[in-house]
C-alpha cells in the first residue's frame, strides 16, 4: 500500500512567483486551510518540496 501524505496550505501565495502559486493549485489547495491527501509519489514529494514554506505535511494512514 503507497504512503499517503496530508497537505494543508498554512501561509497565503500572495507576493508568491507565478511558479509557486500554480504549484500549490496543482496540489489541490485553494485557501488558507485547506488541506488534501496525496499519495506521496516522488512527483508530488518534488511539488511539497518546491513551496514547503507554505505549506504543512503531515502522513496518514
Amino acid at each position: 500500500m503507497a504512503k499517503k501524505i496530508e497537505i494543508t496550505l498554512v501561509k497565503s501565495t500572495i507576493h508568491q512567483k507565478p511558479e509557486k502559486r500554480a504549484t500549490v493549485r496543482s496540489l489541490g489547495l485553494r485557501k488558507i486551510g485547506s488541506s488534501t491527501v496525496q499519495e506521496a509519489s516522488p512527483a508530488i514529494l518534488g511539488m511539497v518540496r518546491a513551496v514547503d514554506h507554505l505549506v504543512e505535511v503531515k502522513e496518514v494512514e
